[in-house]
């Protein structure tokens, strides 16, 4: 059982301290704006008190009950990853192994065996999809689907499960524990998210790329980067082994990365001509919508950390 480690519990009382501090400010906008509709922000504020209250829970009670909780949130992501993107409807069996690369995945994370577990789907689940798709005889439309399906896996399971393997890492800083390097990776990118998109608010006059995302801005991007390097200078100490010098360097990683993850689920939706991924998250869409930038910063910052502390 995790027995919350100070830093980290300070962390999560932060983080419920914010969504305090939203949803009031979202009861007095209401009361001085009878007349506006602030449905759409009730709902990502509750979604966020639902999303986080259950990572919390989850990290709080049992290490292997977390790294299963990503597993299914990789199978979730992989599924409507599936379900937005067209394969052909020979490869069903396919997609099964795709899944059943899931829960193989995340027992390497599981048992900490790391060689396994950074060659499982890069390696032998790249090697393998193709060959149970040609042992169908379909050749039509072969490259696509297998591109689809590989580019599906490696994005959903494989970047994912890295957060999962923070977990299993030596602890080497005691007053964070394993929490703190999970806390770190997922509040900073959210964090960067929300940066960006401030300083693009206020600032922002030069787009980036405007056919892809046409309110990313080179503004919010440069304060967005600015911001969360600095503040993972002064976090990494506290929740990570790393120390400000390092924590500038992972800020950095997660402020380009994340931006990255965001544009590149962007062009995904732009291609199929969809706003969101999917339904399941009131007020945010789906969860690809939600974990664009996770898909990038979590393994950035794994490898980082990895090469730097370990």
């Amino acid at each position: 059982m995790f027995d919350l480690p100070a830093h980290s519990a300070y962390a999560m009382a932060a983080v419920l301290g914010l969504l305090v501090i939203a949803s009031f400010i979202r009861l007095v906008l209401r009361k001085r704006n009878p007349d506006k509709d602030y449905t759409e922000l009730r709902q990502r504020i509750q979604s966020w008190w639902w999303m986080v209250g259950v990572l919390f829970v989850v990290l709080a009670a049992n290490k292997n009950l977390a790294i299963a909780f990503f597993g299914f949130l990789s199978f979730l992501a992989l599924k409507e990853f599936l379900s937005i993107l067209s394969v052909r409807q020979a490869d069903r069996r396919a997609v099964f192994w795709a899944y059943v690369a899931i829960p193989l995945q995340y027992y390497w994370v599981s048992i900490g065996w790391y060689g396994m577990f950074i060659v499982f789907v890069p390696v032998f689940v790249f090697l393998f999809l193709p060959m149970r798709m040609v042992l169908i005889g379909e050749t039509k439309g072969f490259i696509r689907s297998a591109g689809t399906l590989h580019w599906a896996v490696m994005l959903t399971v494989f970047s994912i499960s890295h957060i999962a393997y923070l977990l299993t890492l030596p602890v080497k800083n005691l007053d964070a524990g394993a929490l703190g390097l999970v806390l770190f990776i997922l509040f900073m990118t959210q964090f960067n998210d929300v940066c960006q998109y401030v300083w693009g608010k206020m600032l922002g006059r030069h787009k980036i790329i405007p056919k892809v995302s046409p309110n990313k801005t080179w503004e919010g991007f440069i304060g967005g980067v600015g911001t969360i390097t600095l503040c993972a200078g002064f976090a990494a100490p506290l929740l990570t082994p790393l120390t400000f010098n390092q924590g500038l360097g992972a800020g950095l990683l997660i402020g380009i990365g994340g931006f990255i993850g965001d544009v590149v689920i962007s062009s995904v939706k732009r291609d199929l001509q969809i706003k969101d991924t999917g339904t399941l998250i009131p007020g945010h869409g789906g969860i690809l919508d939600r974990i664009d930038s996770l898909l990038y910063t979590a393994p950035l910052f794994f490898h980082y950390l990895y090469y730097v502390a370990y």
